[in-house]
């Protein structure tokens, strides 16, 4: 499973909306549409830097780079060096 489908599915596990509700798409605001709460946002944290092996630091602690499944990946990619 690569990091976007990780990602993708620890929201999805995490969602606070029936299933057949959410059709989470990967630019959707999370947040913005009500999928998810503030103490996901924690969850959230914990989860990327436990399972990515990354420290999130406090600049980087923007709602932005969490708002969404890609905005989360284009954050792991820039943490990890990635370049396309």
């Amino acid at each position: 499973m690569n990091q976007k489908e990780q990602v993708r599915q620890f929201i999805e596990s995490n969602l606070i909306v029936f299933e057949d509700e959410a059709d989470l798409k990967d630019d959707d605001n999370i947040f913005q549409l009500g999928y998810v709460n503030s103490l996901f946002a924690m969850k959230l944290l914990n989860y990327i830097e436990s399972e990515f092996n990354v420290k999130i630091e406090t600049d980087e602690m923007d709602i932005k780079n969490f708002s969404s499944v890609n905005n989360i990946i284009a954050l792991l990619d820039r943490k990890l060096g990635v370049t396309e």
